[in-house]
């Protein structure tokens, strides 16, 4: 078995576990007015993998699958940094999996994107930014849990770019490594940045048909076209008729 079937496989057993753990919910099954992501975009679906720590044969499973996707896409990576908050338990796994180093960043409460990070950070004190011991020249990846947009990631780049200057040393950091890519244009605006972005899950053109025997047909149908035209459902008369379809199926 090759690489990219091995990945493949790797990626629907491990989907599969996410959903039969409940942390996959659409506003079907719970919610009828969605969810605001951290993007600032409304989803009709939601991905907490927030919860993973508890389910500790489903965090092993990432931990040696993400090591894998590391020794074969990434070999010069050296040492790897899990994004807080969701990002320490994985990097933990991955460097438990593959005896790699880990270091993970600091949560800064309020900030949402770069400019957030630029008026935050001159009052943030002397706190290190990342955890972890970091050595010259290493080359760095960063792990999260998904990606919709790129915002958190360019943050986390930015905190671990500051920590490197304050310590005076020199590293690089190319790679952005998840497990689930929502596809909602995060590797678009990676390659501007130079950024490598690697998934074990890609979710609009794989993820969504391997959990549609999971799904109704509605939920299918509706997180389907969702996923390919994401713009359309920002719509406040969309979001609100979806809602009517979730209350109507609970007086069913």
């Amino acid at each position: 078995m090759n690489w990219n079937e091995e990945k493949e496989k790797l990626g629907k057993e491990i989907l599969g576990l996410l959903y039969d753990a409940n942390m996959i919910d659409t506003w079907y099954k719970s919610r009828p007015e969605g969810w605001i992501l951290f993007s600032g975009l409304w989803s009709p679906i939601y991905i907490n993998l927030r919860n993973l720590g508890s389910f500790p044969h489903i965090l092993e499973r990432i931990g040696y699958a993400l090591g894998r996707l590391i020794k074969e896409e990434s070999k010069e990576i050296n040492r790897i940094v899990g994004i807080a908050s969701a990002g320490v338990p994985i990097v933990t796994a991955i460097s438990l999996a593959i005896k790699i180093p880990m270091c993970y960043t600091r949560k800064i409460e309020g900030v949402k994107d770069l400019n957030d990070f630029q008026e935050k950070i001159s009052n943030y004190g002397q706190h290190k930014l990342v955890e972890g011991i970091i050595e010259d020249r290493d080359k760095i990846a960063l792990i999260d849990d998904l990606v919709t947009k790129l915002d958190s990631k360019l943050i986390a780049q930015e905190q671990l770019n500051i920590e490197v200057s304050n310590r005076k040393i020199n590293i690089e950091c190319k790679d952005i490594i998840v497990i689930l890519d929502r596809e909602q244009g995060a590797e678009e605006l990676a390659k501007k940045k130079e950024l490598r972005l690697h998934s074990l899950i890609p979710f609009t053109s794989k993820g969504i048909h391997w959990l549609k025997d999971k799904f109704s047909n509605i939920e299918y149908e509706i997180i389907s076209d969702y996923l390919g035209n994401t713009k359309k459902y920002q719509n406040k008369d969309l979001q609100k008729k979806l809602g009517t379809m979730q209350k109507e199926k609970e007086n069913i």
